[in-house]
């Protein structure tokens, strides 16, 4: 179905989206009113933010074609997402109980979108 497709690569873009942000971010340093222009100027943060529009205009081809309440909850799948790019790419540990967490959340979405009629 088209509108998994969306959703996916909606999580997928906000993931990356977010990645983007955490990389420029580490390149700046912690936010402060001082360095606001450094932020607001960086590349990384700049793709971030297209990321965030290409993955707004996904998600409205899918809210236009799903119930909201279906599609809703498996954005939660950023969780996932987000923990194996987090991994992968920023090199950062994971916690057991971090992983068990996000599996518990994994499983939460399976059952919210399974299509059972009672």
């Amino acid at each position: 179905m088209i509108v998994y497709g969306f959703v996916f690569l909606n999580v997928i873009l906000l993931v990356v989206g977010q990645l983007l942000f955490k990389l420029g971010l580490d390149r700046i340093g912690a936010v402060t009113f001082t360095n606001l222009p450094d932020v607001m100027m960086s590349p990384w943060i700049w793709a971030g933010l297209i990321l965030y529009v290409l993955a707004t205009l996904l998600w409205f081809a899918a809210l236009s074609r799903a119930e909201l309440n279906m599609i809703y909850p498996l954005q939660s799948l950023s969780y996932l997402v987000g923990l194996i790019l987090s991994v992968l790419i920023l090199h950062e540990s994971v916690t057991p109980m971090r992983w068990v967490g996000t599996m518990v959340i994994l499983a939460g979405v399976v059952l919210v979108s399974w299509p059972l009629r009672l």
